[in-house]
């Protein structure tokens, strides 16, 4: 017998808001936390705007040993246990003791690549014949799992303990193979996330492939345009997200909070077949995705309500909302509601999913609808498919039941999620 399994935990770094206070306050008043970034212009950058986390060294230090701040470079395991251990206190939940770990608990929470800044220094070094000056953590810091290996040392997690990478599907990825763990009954909670390095060193090969604005390097808040007909390109970001998920028994038996059932999802791939390639869909794997999706989570297309969109603000959006029409059978005023969370904080690669998952959540628990910013022109192609209208440009205060999240990434992957509203009682 299949488990039924929920959310009890939010964590949270983003470039609009480095906890889930100043998250939720950033996404209800279309808060952009884009800002101009001296080091890319310096280093010639077409793009010279981003997202990046505030994060002082004062709260650093709240969630890292001083051995492990010491020569501490990698900014994506920093995003990663900060947003987990956030989540992990949020679900009321504790490490387990010294003695024993948590059988029961595990983490999947991925990434794309990790601590490219310690690696580059790294690098440097044993060029310069100073092996001897690498330090102790180096491999800690840039292996793929490292940010995995450190949530579940400090937690003390016993079950499955890994770090997946599917470029901008990731996140919603690993919530989904977090999912499938609990509901076969392989574990009881899983702490689910991505996470994404700062930094020109990630984010210089996508400005070389000319997919990131340059126009907006003098106003840099106006510059991540989902659906907007004068959208000219993504804006790197970075950060990340994390939720706790658990079995619905184990949630009801703490007395947790509970934010949202998940009811199922489904991820698949275009096979870089008809029009899919390394880096652009194939329509008929995304749309099958969403189907599949609806299909396995027991929903009709009818009953979707709130779209939380990938919505890059590149020329793929248009195809984007094209892909929901299809899927979802519905146009014009029939459409649900869609918003995209790049318009605040640029696309976070690899954090993305989890990040807007946090977002999704959100609304559902609250009952809102954040605003798209940066969209009062509305792409007219996008406008012949769906009532504009239902892209909501300010916050609306809407009760809701379901909600579908949907990421999309290199590689023609494809992820997609569907959340509803949990009643208690």
């Amino acid at each position: 017998m299949t488990k039924r399994v929920v959310i009890t935990g939010l964590g949270v770094v983003s470039p609009n808001g480095a906890d889930i206070t100043q998250f939720r306050y950033a996404l209800k008043n279309g808060v952009s936390g884009i800002q101009h970034d001296p080091q890319l212009e310096q280093l010639l950058f077409s793009c010279q705007i981003a997202g990046k986390p505030v994060i002082d060294t004062a709260r650093i230090s709240q969630y890292f040993t001083e051995l492990e701040i010491r020569n501490l470079e990698s900014t994506g395991i920093v995003y990663g246990v900060i947003a987990g251990l956030d989540a992990w206190k949020d679900a009321g939940l504790q490490p387990a003791p010294d003695e024993t770990p948590d059988w029961e608990s595990g983490t999947v929470f991925g990434t794309g690549t990790s601590g490219i800044d310690k690696f580059r220094g790294a690098i440097y070094k044993l060029d310069n014949l100073q092996i001897r000056k690498l330090g102790s953590s180096i491999v800690a810091q840039t292996m793929a799992s490292g940010v995995s290996a450190l949530l579940a040392g400090k937690l003390g997690l016993g079950n499955q303990v890994t770090t997946n990478s599917s470029a901008c599907a990731t996140g919603t990825e690993s919530i989904l193979m977090a999912y499938e763990r609990i509901k076969s009954g392989q574990a009881t909670i899983m702490l689910a996330g991505s996470t994404s390095d700062s930094g020109p060193y990630i984010w210089a090969g996508f400005d070389a492939m000319k997919v990131c604005t340059y126009k907006h390097n003098t106003d840099p808040e106006k510059g991540s345009r989902p659906m907007s007909a004068t959208a000219s390109g993504f804006v790197p970001g970075s950060g990340a997200g994390a939720l706790v998920l658990e079995s619905l028994e184990s949630a009801l038996a703490r007395g947790a909070k509970i934010y949202a059932e998940i009811l199922g999802g489904h991820l698949n791939s275009g096979g870089q077949r008809g029009e899919g390639t390394m880096t652009a869909p194939n329509p008929l794997a995304v749309q099958r995705c969403l189907s599949m999706a609806f299909r396995n989570a027991g929903i009709q297309a009818s009953e979707v309500e709130v779209i939380n969109g990938h919505l890059t603000a590149t020329v793929k959006d248009t195809l984007e909302i094209q892909n929901w029409v299809t899927a979802l059978g519905r146009s014009g005023k029939d459409f649900p509601y869609i918003n995209s969370v790049k318009g605040m904080i640029g696309h976070c690669i690899s954090a993305a999913g989890s990040i807007e998952c946090v977002a999704a959540v959100l609304q559902l628990y609250e009952g809102f609808i954040f605003p798209n910013i940066n969209c009062e022109d509305l792409h007219p192609a996008i406008e012949t498919l769906i009532d504009p209208e239902r892209i909501p440009r300010v916050c609306l205060q809407k009760d809701f039941n379901i909600l579908v999240k949907a990421s999309f990434g290199f590689g023609d992957v494809n992820a997609c999620l569907v959340l509803k509203k949990y009643n208690h009682g």
